[in-house]
């Protein structure tokens, strides 16, 4: 639900490309298309794009159906059960043990349309919903009555409801709330044979329960089944089901049939449904109960010398009414340090640190939390127990300890090379008081095994994510992994755990269930999947297998076997081609391993906060997130796709060129899969085999377009306007005739520099000196910021130059790929500036994206330290400002918060991905604005992408991203740094001019004896 308006929501289908169903499904499609509203898609890159998920597997589907309804589901169900083809319904693909993913099946993308909230009431703290809600969405709407779903998983921020109920997912709260199953009270599910049924609870022996038992249908046989293998083997479930609040192996039949709180004995099939993955039906609805949020919580970090004290120290904690113990060690802190977008989230904590315990208290359980962080500091720093302890009371301190935790999956995944710490016993559960023992066990197993392994996540339920590092690209490495699993089990049994406290079953462990439950047992988890689903149509071979295909019936082999060592996304006959690239990424291990970064854990597919995905959250589309990108380059250098493949026309339109290069991906993305540089790289290879466009052409080299414009104006301005004129632009140019261009100023920036007569601080009197680029947009265009940036630096003591004999940054050929071209450019401006970096000047920007196009570009085009030189002395204005806090010394006389106004600012993609947009945030705030920083993604203009006639209803969709988050700000003001934004924010209905840079409200506070004329 990132668009509310449905009717603002772009497709990809919008680029009329041919998308070719896939000869051996051509009938099963048509057949889908005939009988169900929302899309089909069978051709190889939905294949290639629902073949994967969070885990260590890849199986390619026949295909896709975006259901619209349950209609949908329905005609789906009938139609793929009738060509033989098996059913998977599917959320978000964030699973992590390869539930989301099967060979040969439709697969159902609940997510797309069918993810509605149907009805919240909060006196009785219900909702009902879809199942392709995503979990943050549910709460964002929750919070306005004070609730919240308790189930928490990391990947809250992308996972759906849906999903996690087929996972019984739970997540950093269990010890407080438990997990999926408790909470999910109803459902309604489309069955196999596409009956519907509502599981609810029904009281044994009731009117009710004699009314559907004496029915000869498919309902009436799985209540009967059910009730009698739940009596039959009671025994068996008391002994064999652990006492733990996590379990999501197998079918829940310790919790189908309890006493409700009228003290009646009820079945509630809703119970079995949460885990089975799929395996029994397809969830269309849920009813769920709902917690209340906690008005406050407190953190306390505990910091311990090895990590075997801090396995000690969880049952202790466990008896302070603590709502959360967390485990994060010393593996995970030196990734997390080595990350550009979470560096600075570790700084807190000591690198003494081996290991660390991070309790969570909540207002609901504590009055004082500083006294019950004084009760545990005094057990566990005054007895030696920790060496020290980081407090959090404030929400923006506690998101930053949280940030680190949830990190933690994907983080651990952008290990350089091809050892990895990969998830396939990582969330086996045992009792709490004995963590210690069996995480000395298990380093024993892992010593055998000639490796190590990465310990994080949910101590206080028992639940450790113990990642093993292994090579699974390796023969040896797979083998290890599977011996590895057979010997945790064994442990995990021993301490009557659970093989899986939270990612289910799915392709990795379903192999080891019968060892965990016992035959009795695994012949009634196939009992219970027979009664629901006949025929094994249902995601077979999940949760629960057959032995044979005798089992089934003479005509199929759904379901039979399971091996956790097959399907898995690399493998020893897996091979990708490193190309020949023009950039250097050295630094990312080669194009290759940037590319196979990507776990697909779909954070790229948040709807709110942070920077990526811009392009998914405007069409919804899984091809326009960075994980579908990633999954079809990976096809291309690996061989699954034709080696030509990238440079048709639908690989180039609709993966690569409908990335707007924001580089949200290199800090959002916790790999750092960074999407805008692996397709510079890949237009630029297309380029040198294809050519290039001649609008490409033009914005490559739209320096020169807008020095002549400037020279002919205000008669280039006019232009535009003659009848005919755009009509001519979008034939030649492909340029949308609906979108303003650029107004040229005669008098430029360099005009007005020289005609004041250069800097009024002298270089005598001036503690830094800075070169103010002239870039193509200040220069010839807004002017006006540029004359501000020199303004406030001179005020501010600096020394300004702008010099005549620079390049243009290259930033406008970069983003389109030529690369021959940018490298010139780096290369005029690298011999022009180094000598004076050498000699002291700073290199300073009023535009964020030349900005970093010198910080961190001109690093992937160039080799040598002159270059290093002139990339670190390059800044953004903001920054420069706040780098060397020289907005201290403007002489603003009245510094007090607010008392300039307020602003909403929208920071620049380019900026948030290198995490340098908060310099002007703080810039700001210190000469006296209240600002409101705009959680917002990039504004859809991208450069050049917003001109594109075939992009410009994108890129309008984006913007209305941006336009509806400054629509809820209280500032009085929009201001943005970069000019793309500003053109966006300025084009929206209702605006008549461009709002301004936030040099220029800074400058706004200078004193009118230190303007020199700002005036556009």
């Amino acid at each position: 639900m990132a668009i509310e308006n449905v009717d603002d929501t772009w497709s990809a289908q919008e680029l009329d490309l041919d998308r070719p169903d896939v000869d051996a499904y051509r009938d099963l499609a048509e057949a889908l298309r005939s009988r169900v509203s929302g899309g089909v898609e069978f051709d190889e890159y939905a294949r290639i794009l629902y073949a994967t998920d969070g885990s260590i597997y890849r199986a390619e589907p026949a295909g896709v159906v975006y259901p619209t309804d349950i209609d949908d589901v329905r005609a789906a169900v009938d139609v793929a059960t009738a060509h033989g083809v098996p059913i998977l319904p599917r959320g978000t693909g964030s699973s992590l043990a390869g539930q989301t993913v099967g060979p040969g099946c439709v697969v159902l993308d609940m997510s797309r349309h069918m993810d509605d909230i149907l009805d919240i009431r909060p006196d009785e703290q219900t909702a009902r919903i879809q199942p392709g809600v995503v979990q943050d969405d549910l709460d964002d709407t929750l919070a306005e009555y004070g609730l919240k779903f308790a189930p928490d998983p990391a990947s809250s921020n992308r996972a759906s409801v849906g999903g996690g109920i087929g996972n019984n997912s739970t997540g950093a709260h269990s010890v407080r709330y438990g997990i999926t199953d408790a909470y999910t009270d109803a459902v309604k599910a489309v069955l196999s044979d596409g009956s519907l049924i509502h599981a609810r609870e029904v009281v044994i022996d009731s009117p009710e329960w004699d009314d559907i038992v004496s029915k000869d249908d498919r309902e009436a046989d799985i209540y009967r089944t059910v009730r009698q293998i739940v009596e039959e083997n009671a025994e068996e479930i008391e002994e064999r089901y652990p006492d733990l609040k996590r379990r999501v192996s197998g079918y829940n039949l310790d919790r189908v049939i309890y006493e409700n709180d009228d003290g009646e004995r009820v079945l509630n099939l809703a119970k079995l449904f949460v885990g089975s993955e799929g395996t029994l039906g397809v969830i269309v609805e849920a009813e769920l109960s709902l917690v209340t949020v906690p008005e406050e919580t407190a953190l306390a970090l505990y910091c311990f010398d090895t990590l075997a004290d801090a396995m000690k120290a969880v049952p202790v904690a466990l008896d302070y009414d603590v709502s959360a113990v967390e485990l994060m060690d010393d593996e995970m802190f030196r990734l997390a340090a080595g990350s550009d977008g979470y560096a600075e989230y570790v700084e807190p904590i000591p690198d003494r640190a081996a290991a660390a315990l991070m309790l969570e208290y909540d207002s609901e359980l504590h009055d004082d939390f500083e006294a019950a962080i004084a009760r545990t500091n005094e057990r566990f720093l005054d007895n030696g127990a920790a060496f020290d302890v980081v407090e959090a009371y404030t929400d923006a301190d506690q998101a930053d300890l949280w940030k680190l935790r949830k990190a933690a999956i994907p983080l651990l995944m952008s290990m350089d090379g091809d050892p990895k710490p990969y998830p396939f016993i990582e969330d086996a559960t045992v009792p709490p008081a004995e963590l210690a023992e069996y995480v000395e066990k298990f380093e024993e197993v892992l010593a055998d095994h000639d490796t190590s392994a990465a310990y994080f996540a949910h101590a206080g339920s028992g639940t450790l994510h113990i990642r093993p590092i292994l090579n699974l690209k390796e023969e040896s490495g797979i083998e290890a992994m599977h011996s590895i699993t057979d010997d945790v089990t064994d442990l995990v049994l021993e301490h009557k755990g659970s093989f899986s406290g939270e990612h289910g079953d799915g392709m990795a462990r379903t192999e080891f269930t019968p060892k965990m439950y016992g035959e009795a047992l695994w012949d009634a988890f196939k009992e219970v999947k027979t009664a629901f689903d006949p025929q094994w149509w249902m995601h077979p071979g999940n949760v629960v297998y057959r032995d044979g295909p005798e089992d089934i019936g003479p005509d199929a082999e759904r379901g039979v076997g399971a091996d956790m060592r097959e399907n898995l996304r690399y493998g020893p006959d897996y091979q990708s081609l490193e190309p020949q690239t023009t950039l250097d990424f050295e630094d990312e291990g080669g194009f290759s391993e940037l590319v196979e970064l990507c776990n697909g854990c779909g954070t790229c597919r948040q709807t709110d906060g942070d920077v990526m995905c811009p392009t998914y959250r405007a069409s919804e589309e899984e091809v326009q997130t960075t994980r579908g990108r990633a999954n079809l380059l990976r096809s291309a250098i690996s061989g699954d796709l034709d080696e030509d493949e990238i440079h048709t026309d639908r690989f180039q339109e609709e993966v690569l060129d409908l990335c707007v290069g924001c580089k949200g991906c290199k800090s959002d993305c916790p790999t750092g899969v960074d999407m805008a540089k692996l397709k510079t790289e890949l237009k630029h290879q297309h380029h040198q085999a294809e050519g290039t466009s001649l609008r490409e052409r033009l914005f490559a080299n739209i320096d020169t377009a807008s020095k002549i414009g400037s020279a002919l104006a205000p008669v280039s301005n006019w232009a535009t306007d003659i009848p005919g004129a755009r009509t001519v632009m979008q034939k030649v140019f492909s340029i949308a005739p609906e979108r303003e261009l650029p107004t040229f100023r005669r008098e430029t920036l360099r005009d007005w520099f020289d005609d004041r007569g250069g800097s009024a601080v002298s270089r005598a009197e001036a503690d830094r000196k800075a070169l103010l680029f002239p870039d193509t947009y200040t220069n010839y265009s807004y002017p006006a910021a540029g004359k501000a940036a020199v303004e406030t630096l001179e005020a501010a003591g600096v020394h300004v130059a702008i010099p005549d004999d620079t390049a243009p940054s290259g930033r406008a050929a970069y983003s389109t790929g030529m690369l021959d071209l940018a490298r010139e450019r780096a290369e005029a401006n690298t011999d022009r500036l180094a000598g004076r970096v050498a000699e002291g000047w700073d290199v300073v920007f009023v535009e964020p994206s030349d900005a970093v196009m010198f910080q961190d570009e001109y690093r992937d085009l160039l080799d040598g330290p002159e270059v290093s030189q002139v990339a670190d002395s390059a800044y953004g204005v903001l920054e420069y400002l706040d780098t060397f806090r020289l907005d201290d010394a403007l002489p603003v006389e009245d510094r007090a918060l607010g008392v300039a106004g307020s602003v909403s600012y929208h920071g620049h993609c380019n900026q948030k991905g290198t995490n340098k947009d908060h310099h002007a945030v703080g810039v700001m705030r210190r000469v006296g604005y209240e600002v409101d920083p705009l959680d917002s993604t990039c504004c859809g203009m991208a450069g050049s992408f917003g001109y594109h006639e075939e992009h410009y209803d994108l890129s309008k969709t984006i913007g209305r991203l941006l336009f509806d988050k400054v629509d809820e700000s209280d500032g009085d003001r929009v201001v943005a740094p970069g000019g793309s934004c500003r053109s966006q924010l300025g084009d929206r209905d209702g605006v008549d001019d461009i709002p301004p840079h936030p040099i220029e409200v800074v400058a706004e506070r200078l004193p009118d004896t230190t303007a020199v004329g700002r005036s556009v």
